[in-house]
């Protein structure tokens, strides 16, 4: 484990929000400084396998390829807006870091340039993007970052590169989702219907957009009556994905499969009292074994929240802070 790894502040939940809803929900709508986004930004196509191009807005450094870069994923039906995604690009430029600011498959109004849905388990292309910066932009110094499916995704990138590409530097995942069948199971639990609700109106809204785009791809007929996350990814996101069904997709999607394999200085932060993602699945031998994987988990903290008290030269996003700490010491940078 690279030093510095597991030296992490504590986290000390802003007042009345030790309840897991508020503090996963808070964060969504507690406005952002419009001042921070006065920097480069240029839109650029990946293409990750023939006829889809995911992308990606670039925040370059004049220094580009000798500066340190983050690569970011957005969490189920976010993009590269989500709040998360914009408060670290603006620490992380601040800081001396280009970031590149994804989104996923299909997401970001990007329905159009590729003919398949996104899954928890397109790691490859992840994998694709660090490799064309490496190649092209004969960038050197590459962090994965992601949140919630985003997590898992950068996690399971790294666990397929494995030491295969040295401009890896690590990867830094919050609230990843490394088993999908306990976080769906949990997920539409009759406590987290809001977040149920959300997520599965947005998969449909999206696969009616799809279906427009693509006319004769997929049979819209089942929808009306899909309840459920697992009915729909069960008759739409594992057949889409080449997989046999929803179990077989759930199963083999998640990155706990190749955690073991992974090479890099690697941070987890995941909260005790997530809505959704069950503790117990970071209770496995492929990260305790792990020498590369640091587990960071506090107490409170909801589901990618961290809303933390307010702290002198801080704004109230604890996560993002720490990343940005970590990544910097690592990077000697800041």
């Amino acid at each position: 484990m690279a030093e510095g790894m597991n030296a992490i502040d504590v986290f000390t939940p802003a007042l009345l929000l030790r309840n897991p809803h508020l503090m996963t929900l808070v964060p969504w709508c507690w406005p952002r400084n419009i001042l921070q986004w006065r920097i480069p930004q240029i839109k650029r196509l990946f293409t990750t396998e023939p006829g889809t191009q995911l992308v990606g807005l670039c925040h370059w450094q004049s220094n580009r390829a000798t500066s340190p870069t983050i690569i970011m994923v957005h969490g189920l039906e976010g993009c590269a807006e989500s709040h998360y995604m914009r408060g670290i690009t603006a620490k992380a430029y601040r800081l001396g870091f280009n970031i590149v600011r994804m989104n996923q498959r299909t997401c970001g109004g990007t329905d159009h340039l590729t003919p398949t849905l996104y899954n928890s388990g397109l790691s490859s292309d992840y994998r694709s993007i660090v490799r064309e910066l490496t190649v092209t932009d004969r960038l050197r110094n590459i962090w994965l970052v992601g949140y919630s499916m985003g997590g898992n995704l950068v996690l399971k990138a790294a666990g397929e590169l494995g030491g295969s590409d040295p401009a890896l530097a690590g990867v830094v995942a919050v609230s990843p989702t490394i088993d999908p069948s306990q976080c769906v199971a949990a997920l539409e639990q009759p406590r987290n219907r809001i977040y149920h609700w959300h997520f599965l109106s947005g998969l449909k809204a999206r696969m009616c957009r799809k279906a427009r785009l693509f006319p004769g791809k997929w049979d819209l007929s089942p929808l009306r009556s899909i309840k459920t996350i697992s009915q729909f990814d069960d008759c739409y996101t594992a057949r889409d994905g080449g997989y046999a069904n929803g179990v077989d997709y759930y199963d083999h999607a998640g990155a706990r499969h190749v955690l073991h394999k992974v090479v890099v200085p690697t941070l987890i932060i995941a909260a005790q009292d997530d809505p959704f993602i069950p503790t117990s699945i970071f209770d496995t031998p492929t990260i305790r074994d792990n020498p590369n994987i640091a587990m960071v988990m506090p107490r409170y903290g909801g589901h990618c929240g961290f809303f933390q008290k307010c702290r002198s030269g801080e704004d109230r996003f604890w996560a993002e802070h720490r990343i940005m700490a970590l990544l910097s010491s690592q990077s000697r940078v800041g």
